[in-house]
């Protein structure tokens, strides 16, 4: 197995852990629908499971950005950094949403049931951190997958590791996805408002899901004209390389100098070299260096 091999099976391996946050969605069914859930009482075990899908679900992206940086790096270094810092962006708020639903459970746990609690201001403090963990929902998981998707869509539809056609469906709904996140931000549309089939959400996952799969299957073979630009371009041989020097029967040799005596000239000399010739007494140093007076 040759090192891109290895490289897209890793990659596509890192793609699918970042599924397993779906289930999350139900998990926090009971904290998103229920505004009293800080003081009522109940197992937070579904929770406590979310989050640490979502812990694993930050991970693997950024595993998935250093994965593919040594490969998307030689179509466009700046653009795969980019790329890395985006992905490490998006788990940052991944991880600050997970934050403000365990201190929700954290107060629910010591606060919730104890006498003498005031109930209304901790219902407004679990309503906050509920309204934390929305917005680096959208921010982080609808806002940062557009932006991660236009960044290395770019890439891999100059490498041709993958169909073309692949990332150029990323470069096409990326800027819907970011579109939409837009919208929700200045309330055009309502956070989670479409039907999940036909969510934004929803079809990125599916387009996610495909890149995944040809990365752990037909990117592990590529043709060789894919392996092409991954090659450094062999060097043209120079005038005055060792390698030239003896294609022509003659030893390296700088400007302006003699071969070794007992060596062949080259083609371009047609005269003997001065200083391999035995002075003759009397002689002028044009007739010395081999070349007639008239």
């Amino acid at each position: 197995m040759t090192s891109l091999r290895k490289t897209a099976l890793v990659a596509g391996v890192f793609y699918l852990i970042t599924f397993i946050s779906i289930p999350s969605l139900a998990l926090y069914g009971p904290v998103k629908t229920h505004r009293d859930y800080i003081i009522s009482s109940g197992a937070d075990t579904g929770l406590l499971w979310g989050g640490f899908l979502e812990v694993i679900v930050a991970l693997a992206g950024i595993g998935t950005a250093v994965t593919l940086y040594p490969v998307v790096k030689r179509q466009n270094e700046g653009i795969a950094l980019g790329f890395v810092a985006t992905r490490t962006l998006e788990a940052t708020m991944i991880f600050t949403g997970v934050v403000s639903l365990l201190s929700l459970v954290t107060l629910r746990q010591d606060l919730g049931g104890a006498a003498g609690a005031d109930a209304a201001s901790l219902v407004t403090t679990g309503a906050s951190l509920v309204a934390i963990h929305n917005w680096t929902f959208v921010l982080g998981q609808s806002l940062m997958p557009g932006i991660n998707a236009l960044l290395l869509g770019s890439l891999m539809y100059r490498s041709g590791l993958v169909p073309r056609v692949i990332p150029l469906m990323g470069l096409i709904g990326a800027p819907l996805l970011i579109t939409a996140t837009f919208a929700q931000l200045f309330g055009i549309l309502a956070q989670d408002s479409a039907p999940w089939p036909r969510s934004p959400r929803f079809r990125w996952l599916l387009g996610s899901s495909r890149l995944a799969s040809i990365w752990s299957s037909k990117a592990l073979n590529p043709p060789p004209s894919q392996l092409e630009w991954s090659l450094p371009a062999p060097r043209p041989p120079t005038a005055t390389s060792p390698s030239n020097s003896r294609k022509h029967g003659r030893a390296h040799q700088g400007p302006g100098r003699c071969p070794p005596p007992g060596t062949r000239p080259g083609p371009l000399r047609t005269a003997p070299c001065p200083a391999h010739l035995t002075p003759v007494p009397g002689a002028s140093p044009a007739v010395q260096g081999g070349v007639s007076p008239g």
